[in-house]
């Protein structure tokens, strides 16, 4: 595979994480579980996710729309570096904060690796 189609597989990731963070509102029941947080906590939890909708698809777009500068310019390499750490510290974090012991838990955290992957690819290829 090439460094641009391993880029546009990033961008797939990036962009099904955002996706499923637009269906957290019904998967956790947010109109109902988060009536028990304070003002705050429910105001917190409801930005970060719509941020981190921005994000992924932000990312998801920068992916799609400039593969090959992401591989060939030293910007584009630190964007993608960025996101392998992003996911490294995402997969360290579900270990810290959800020890959960059940099948849909450990398939996310095999997504964050490959988030991880993913993105670190391209960047052991030459540009």
């Amino acid at each position: 595979m090439t460094a641009t189609q391993w880029i546009y597989l990033a961008g797939l990731h990036s962009l099904g994480f955002a996706v499923f963070h637009m269906a957290f509102w019904r998967i956790f029941g947010w109109r109902k579980t988060l009536r028990t947080a304070t003002v705050a906590d429910r105001a917190i939890i409801q930005i970060l996710n719509l941020r981190l909708i921005y994000i992924a698809s932000g990312v998801a777009a920068l992916c799609f729309l400039f593969a090959d500068e992401l591989h060939s310019t030293a910007l584009g390499r630190a964007v993608l570096l960025g996101m392998s750490l992003f996911w490294v510290g995402r997969t360290i974090e579900q270990f810290v904060f959800l020890r959960i012991n059940r099948p849909m838990v450990h398939a996310l955290t095999a997504l964050f690796v490959l988030g991880a992957v993913l993105f670190a690819v391209p960047l052991w290829m030459p540009a």
